[in-house]
Protein backbone atom coordinates (compact mmCIF):
# COMPACT_ATOMS: atom_id res chain seq x y z
CA UNK A 1 0.00 0.00 0.00
CA UNK A 2 1.82 3.11 -0.62
CA UNK A 3 1.55 6.16 1.92
CA UNK A 4 2.09 9.97 1.55
CA UNK A 5 5.59 9.25 1.76
CA UNK A 6 6.27 7.49 -1.29
CA UNK A 7 5.98 10.41 -2.78
CA UNK A 8 8.13 12.49 -1.31
CA UNK A 9 12.18 13.27 -1.31
CA UNK A 10 14.12 14.78 1.14
CA UNK A 11 15.79 17.92 0.34
CA UNK A 12 19.81 18.18 1.27
CA UNK A 13 20.91 21.84 1.96
CA UNK A 14 23.99 23.19 1.46
CA UNK A 15 25.31 23.71 4.52
CA UNK A 16 26.00 20.54 6.38
CA UNK A 17 25.41 20.09 10.53
CA UNK A 18 29.08 20.02 10.92
CA UNK A 19 29.71 23.26 9.17
CA UNK A 20 27.05 24.67 11.99
CA UNK A 21 28.61 22.73 14.52
CA UNK A 22 32.10 24.50 13.42
CA UNK A 23 30.61 28.08 13.15
CA UNK A 24 28.57 27.73 16.82
CA UNK A 25 31.63 25.85 18.66
CA UNK A 26 30.22 23.37 20.02
CA UNK A 27 28.75 19.24 19.13
CA UNK A 28 24.91 18.97 19.20
CA UNK A 29 23.96 16.79 21.01
CA UNK A 30 20.53 15.65 23.00
CA UNK A 31 20.54 15.47 26.59
CA UNK A 32 17.54 13.48 27.29
CA UNK A 33 16.36 13.57 31.10
CA UNK A 34 13.65 10.74 31.97
CA UNK A 35 11.85 10.25 35.35
CA UNK A 36 8.88 10.39 37.36
CA UNK A 37 6.56 13.49 37.13
CA UNK A 38 7.99 16.05 40.22
CA UNK A 39 11.48 14.13 40.24
CA UNK A 40 13.20 17.31 39.30
CA UNK A 41 13.65 17.25 35.37
CA UNK A 42 12.34 20.16 34.53
CA UNK A 43 14.23 22.37 37.58
CA UNK A 44 17.52 20.41 36.50
CA UNK A 45 17.03 21.22 32.73
CA UNK A 46 17.09 24.73 33.13
CA UNK A 47 19.84 24.74 35.45
CA UNK A 48 21.74 22.91 32.48
CA UNK A 49 20.54 25.29 30.32
CA UNK A 50 21.92 28.63 32.12
CA UNK A 51 25.14 26.71 32.82
CA UNK A 52 25.78 25.74 29.39
CA UNK A 53 24.81 29.03 28.26
CA UNK A 54 26.90 30.94 30.35
CA UNK A 55 29.68 29.03 28.66
CA UNK A 56 28.38 30.13 25.41
CA UNK A 57 27.01 27.18 24.17
CA UNK A 58 23.84 27.67 22.25
CA UNK A 59 21.23 25.49 23.79
CA UNK A 60 17.39 25.44 24.58
CA UNK A 61 15.23 22.97 26.66
CA UNK A 62 12.16 21.36 25.45
CA UNK A 63 9.88 20.28 28.59
CA UNK A 64 7.18 18.00 28.01
CA UNK A 65 4.74 20.33 29.31
CA UNK A 66 5.33 22.88 27.39
CA UNK A 67 5.54 21.31 24.35
CA UNK A 68 1.59 19.57 25.15
CA UNK A 69 0.45 23.47 25.05
CA UNK A 70 1.16 23.38 21.09
CA UNK A 71 2.73 21.05 19.06
CA UNK A 72 1.20 18.04 20.99
CA UNK A 73 -1.90 19.69 22.70
CA UNK A 74 -4.09 17.14 20.80
CA UNK A 75 -2.54 14.29 22.53
CA UNK A 76 -3.20 12.57 25.66
CA UNK A 77 -1.75 10.43 27.88
CA UNK A 78 -2.55 7.00 27.08
CA UNK A 79 0.27 4.52 26.00
CA UNK A 80 0.32 4.97 22.52
CA UNK A 81 -0.67 8.50 22.29
CA UNK A 82 1.93 8.90 24.84
CA UNK A 83 4.49 7.12 22.62
CA UNK A 84 3.42 9.32 19.42
CA UNK A 85 4.24 12.32 21.90
CA UNK A 86 7.73 11.29 22.56
CA UNK A 87 7.99 10.39 18.62
CA UNK A 88 7.28 13.77 17.61
CA UNK A 89 9.34 15.41 20.09
CA UNK A 90 12.13 13.36 19.11
CA UNK A 91 11.97 14.61 15.60
CA UNK A 92 11.88 17.73 16.30
CA UNK A 93 14.85 17.56 18.85
CA UNK A 94 16.61 16.09 15.74
CA UNK A 95 16.25 19.18 13.56
CA UNK A 96 17.53 21.43 15.98
CA UNK A 97 20.07 19.45 16.63
CA UNK A 98 20.97 19.58 12.59
CA UNK A 99 20.99 23.10 13.26
CA UNK A 100 23.92 22.88 15.53
CA UNK A 101 22.12 22.99 18.72
CA UNK A 102 22.43 21.30 22.20
CA UNK A 103 18.86 20.00 23.14
CA UNK A 104 17.89 19.75 26.47
CA UNK A 105 14.76 17.32 26.65
CA UNK A 106 12.92 16.93 30.09
CA UNK A 107 9.82 14.78 29.51
CA UNK A 108 8.43 11.33 31.47
CA UNK A 109 9.08 9.28 28.70
CA UNK A 110 7.78 6.46 30.67
CA UNK A 111 9.17 3.12 28.49
CA UNK A 112 11.65 2.01 26.99
CA UNK A 113 10.59 1.43 23.82
CA UNK A 114 10.07 5.10 23.12
CA UNK A 115 13.18 6.03 24.20
CA UNK A 116 15.23 3.61 22.23
CA UNK A 117 12.79 5.53 19.53
CA UNK A 118 13.65 8.73 20.61
CA UNK A 119 17.86 7.43 20.43
CA UNK A 120 16.83 6.00 17.03
CA UNK A 121 15.40 9.25 15.38
CA UNK A 122 18.01 11.40 16.61
CA UNK A 123 20.82 9.14 16.44
CA UNK A 124 22.55 7.20 19.39
CA UNK A 125 26.00 8.84 18.82
CA UNK A 126 24.62 11.98 20.40
CA UNK A 127 21.67 10.99 22.44
CA UNK A 128 22.54 10.65 26.09
CA UNK A 129 20.13 9.71 28.53
CA UNK A 130 20.03 11.16 32.05
CA UNK A 131 17.90 9.16 34.78
CA UNK A 132 16.81 11.18 37.44
CA UNK A 133 16.59 8.63 39.40
CA UNK A 134 14.22 10.87 42.62
CA UNK A 135 12.07 7.56 44.01
CA UNK A 136 8.21 7.81 43.70
CA UNK A 137 7.80 8.58 47.48
CA UNK A 138 9.46 11.53 47.35
CA UNK A 139 8.19 12.56 44.11
CA UNK A 140 4.50 11.82 45.89
CA UNK A 141 5.33 14.39 48.79
CA UNK A 142 6.61 16.96 46.77
CA UNK A 143 3.46 16.67 44.47
CA UNK A 144 4.37 20.22 42.71
CA UNK A 145 1.33 20.23 40.52
CA UNK A 146 -1.15 17.97 42.60
CA UNK A 147 -1.30 15.38 39.90
CA UNK A 148 -0.74 12.84 42.65
CA UNK A 149 -3.21 13.69 44.40
CA UNK A 150 -5.43 13.33 41.55
CA UNK A 151 -4.28 10.54 40.68
CA UNK A 152 -4.50 8.74 43.54
CA UNK A 153 -8.43 10.12 43.97
CA UNK A 154 -8.93 7.96 40.76
CA UNK A 155 -9.86 11.91 38.67
CA UNK A 156 -6.69 11.50 36.83
CA UNK A 157 -6.17 8.59 34.97
CA UNK A 158 -3.28 7.35 33.23
CA UNK A 159 -0.35 9.20 35.55
CA UNK A 160 2.85 7.65 35.45
CA UNK A 161 4.19 5.56 38.72
CA UNK A 162 -0.06 5.42 40.01
CA UNK A 163 -2.20 4.15 37.41
CA UNK A 164 0.30 3.61 34.79
CA UNK A 165 3.75 2.44 34.64
CA UNK A 166 7.29 3.88 34.50
CA UNK A 167 10.03 1.78 33.09
CA UNK A 168 13.52 2.41 34.73
CA UNK A 169 16.35 2.94 31.91
CA UNK A 170 18.51 -0.32 31.97
CA UNK A 171 21.47 2.08 30.78
CA UNK A 172 21.27 5.12 31.26
CA UNK A 173 24.61 7.14 30.07
CA UNK A 174 24.08 9.04 33.78
CA UNK A 175 22.16 8.89 36.85
CA UNK A 176 21.07 11.78 39.05
CA UNK A 177 18.90 11.83 42.08
CA UNK A 178 17.08 14.60 43.10
CA UNK A 179 16.01 14.07 46.19
CA UNK A 180 19.82 13.74 47.69
CA UNK A 181 21.57 16.29 45.67
CA UNK A 182 20.65 19.76 44.61
CA UNK A 183 19.12 20.56 41.46
CA UNK A 184 22.67 22.98 40.61
CA UNK A 185 24.96 20.68 41.84
CA UNK A 186 23.40 17.57 39.64
CA UNK A 187 23.69 20.21 36.64
CA UNK A 188 27.28 20.31 37.88
CA UNK A 189 27.59 16.49 37.01
CA UNK A 190 26.14 17.01 33.93
CA UNK A 191 28.16 19.60 32.57
CA UNK A 192 31.05 17.61 33.97
CA UNK A 193 29.61 13.99 31.48
CA UNK A 194 29.96 16.24 28.98
CA UNK A 195 33.20 17.61 29.61
CA UNK A 196 33.91 13.98 29.42
CA UNK A 197 33.07 12.57 26.25
CA UNK A 198 35.59 10.81 24.18
CA UNK A 199 34.55 13.86 21.54
CA UNK A 200 33.65 16.35 23.97
CA UNK A 201 30.49 17.98 23.14
CA UNK A 202 31.76 21.30 24.23
CA UNK A 203 35.46 21.29 22.23
CA UNK A 204 34.83 18.76 19.32
CA UNK A 205 35.56 21.91 17.13
CA UNK A 206 38.70 22.84 18.61
CA UNK A 207 40.21 19.81 17.44
CA UNK A 208 39.21 20.14 13.86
Amino acid sequence: MRTVGDDLTWHYGTVTREEREFQLGQLAITVWLTGLSGSGKSSIACALEKKLTAQGKKCFVLDGDNVRHGLNKDLGFSLPERSENIRRIAEVTKLMNDAGLIVIVAIISPMIEDRALASEIIGSDCFHEIFVSTPLSICEERDPKGLYRKARSESLENFTGVSSPYEHPMAPALVVDNSKVSVEDNAKTIVRYLEGLRVSSLGRVASR
